[in-house]
């Protein structure tokens, strides 16, 4: 993948998020960021103000020694529906959103493109992409369950943050570069964030 749209939305799990641009941009991909009004407060709250949207990029470098290069993390406004994702004609290769909030995965199940991020979604599903959902909720009503079986049905990958630990996680850190080496795993994306099971 070199052409990834990513979403952020208002669960909590900004870390995960973080770490992902982290990830996509070190194997050399092109960024395109979209932020809910609530996930840019859990950026704030979670992260800290130097995650904030017109300083993650700077962050990104101190935090996991990452250069960002001109052009290749391009931020959208969520309002903003005439964007380039809002159409099945523009490039990007995937989709993440992480995390999913429930509200953003509703809108998604049941197509209302109401925000960039549900429409983009919208758009990898109807043209056959892929779709990575990293709904961070607990429990799971019903309700929860039964649209992300909907998603699942139309195609979505359904990740919820579930770290193992196996690998004798040290710290937060290693729990989240499990989460997010799957998320990468989903999107053909090589890594070195986490062992393989049997690797050393």
């Amino acid at each position: 993948m070199t052409h990834v749209a990513l979403g952020i939305t208002g669960a909590s799990g900004a870390v995960y998020a973080v770490r992902t641009l982290a990830a996509l941009l070190a194997h050399g991909a092109t960024v395109e960021l979209v932020v809910s009004d609530y996930g840019r407060r859990l950026l704030r709250d979670e992260v800290g103000p130097d995650a904030a949207i017109d300083r993650l990029a700077t962050y990104v470098t101190s935090r996991y020694g990452v250069a960002v290069e001109p052009g290749r993390l391009i931020v959208h406004s969520n309002r903003d529906l005439g964007a380039s994702l809002a159409s099945g004609s523009q490039g990007c290769e995937a989709m993440v959103i992480v995390p999913c909030s429930m509200k953003t995965l509703a809108g998604i199940a049941h197509g209302l493109s109401r925000s960039l991020i549900e429409r983009a979604a919208d758009v990898m599903l109807k043209e056959r992409r892929k779709l990575v959902l990293v709904p961070r909720e607990t429990p799971l009503s019903t309700i929860h369950l039964a649209n992300m079986l909907a998603l699942a049905q139309a195609g979505a990958v359904i990740l919820p943050p579930a770290p193992g630990f196996y690998n004798d996680p040290k710290s937060i850190a290693d729990l989240v570069d499990f989460v997010v080496a799957r998320v990468l795993d989903q999107l053909g994306v090589e890594h070195t964030l986490q062992p393989r099971w049997g690797e050393s």
